[in-house]
């Protein structure tokens, strides 16, 4: 088995950006989930309630990101690493609320204009950190602005399983993993408990359940039933539907395409 995808979501709940190799940090992977859109109370915003946030698409570049409209790559924004404002603002993403850094009014005034809405982009600083639940932290890690655990992992083999009992199937980008592996039979990872992906070593915290996110087609921002209405269907644990294993980092510093994948035998 070897890893066949890499992928990032600087901006949360924005378009994913595929890498050939990724620094590993406790938070997750460098730049994954760093940014988020809030609105005025300071609630994070996702495609669950405004699905036209699929078509803003995040790039990196030199000293930042470039955001582009998918259908108008005219309209786009840049943003450098270092947000221009200082002024924090308290952000709440699901069960925490933790002290965020506004990025620029500029910034907050394009994207307000882009989903129709007043919101604001925040940066979350090094100084906040927002703890992992004990019942799944080892060292007390913390975590981004992801929507609970730092690394997320699926296999091709499963995507391939459920496709194949799809009218049509959907690419891997609706389960926005971390890490796509090839290789093994469907639904390996929900046995393992460590893996090792090159030299970094891995603890499965718990298998991702998936809501109506999957459903918001990534290319034009459409909705449908599927693939969460069929995945529901031989998928469903004490009433959640699980695809891919969330994972927190052990050790190792990098990975990158073509790593060998695979649990480690206690």
């Amino acid at each position: 088995m070897h890893l066949s995808g890499i992928y990032i979501y600087p901006i949360k709940s924005l378009g994913g950006i595929s890498l050939s190799e990724a620094i590993l940090e406790e938070r997750g992977i460098q730049h994954d989930r760093r940014w988020m859109l809030v609105d005025e109370s300071g609630m994070f915003l996702s495609q669950r309630t405004f699905p036209k946030m699929a078509l803003l698409q995040v790039n990196l570049i030199a000293d930042g990101l470039l955001i582009t409209d998918k259908k108008n790559s005219e309209i786009s924004i840049s943003i450098p690493f270092e947000p221009k404002s200082t002024l924090k603002k308290s952000v709440t993403i699901w069960e925490d609320t933790v002290e965020a850094q506004l990025v620029d009014d500029k910034v907050s005034q394009w994207f307000s204009e882009q989903l129709g809405m007043t919101c604001d982009l925040v940066i979350m600083p090094d100084s906040t950190q927002r703890r992992l639940k004990e019942k799944y932290a080892v060292n007390g890690e913390s975590v981004s602005f992801a929507d609970g655990m730092p690394y997320l992992v699926i296999g091709q083999s499963s995507l391939d399983d459920l496709n194949e009992k799809l009218e049509n199937p959907v690419p891997m980008d609706r389960f926005r993993p971390n890490f796509i592996f090839e290789g093994g039979e469907d639904f390996i990872e929900d046995s393992w408990k460590e893996i090792q992906i090159g030299d970094a070593v891995f603890k499965i915290t718990k298998p991702c359940a998936r809501c109506v996110m999957t459903t918001v087609n990534q290319d034009d921002a459409s909705k449908s039933k599927e693939p969460l209405r069929t995945l529901a269907s031989y998928r469903t644990v004490n009433g959640n539907v699980m695809f891919g294993q969330n994972m927190l980092l052990l050790s190792g510093q990098k990975v990158k395409i073509g790593d060998q994948i695979g649990p480690i035998k206690n």
